[in-house]
């Protein structure tokens, strides 16, 4: 299981970079300031929580916990829910998709509190 969050932070660390670029790249003449910065603002998150991902396998390389797996589950909602709807909010322009961003947000907090316990109930 904790190979899984390895390889799901290197993928989604991978998928933050190619947005970051297509946002610098292909969107930065098509979008407004306000949307760019929306759009890099879910890409640079989305890197945060993919960093997030690989240390949730590399501890649990070591000690494997069931909160291990929580924090990773909890990073991965928050990734999609949080990233991706800034990313959708950002292309297509449909404002209302900013309320489903807080639930990422909250997904981010419980998987980096469930990857705390985990680490101090593995080092204690």
């Amino acid at each position: 299981m904790m190979r899984m969050w390895l390889v799901l932070g290197a993928v989604n660390a991978f998928l933050s970079v190619a947005a970051g670029a297509f946002g610098a790249h292909a969107l930065k003449a098509r979008l407004p300031q306000d949307l760019l910065v929306i759009f890099e603002t879910g890409a640079r998150y989305h890197m945060y929580h993919a960093l997030g991902l690989v240390a949730v396998g590399l501890l649990g390389h070591f000690r494997p916990s069931p909160l291990l797996s929580g924090a990773g589950w909890a990073m991965l909602a928050g990734i999609v829910l949080f990233s991706g709807s800034l990313y959708a909010l950002a292309l297509s322009g449909v404002r209302v998709l900013g309320a489903i961003t807080p639930l990422g947000g909250l997904g981010f907090l419980a998987g980096w509190l469930l990857l705390a316990i985990a680490a101090w109930r593995t080092t204690a």
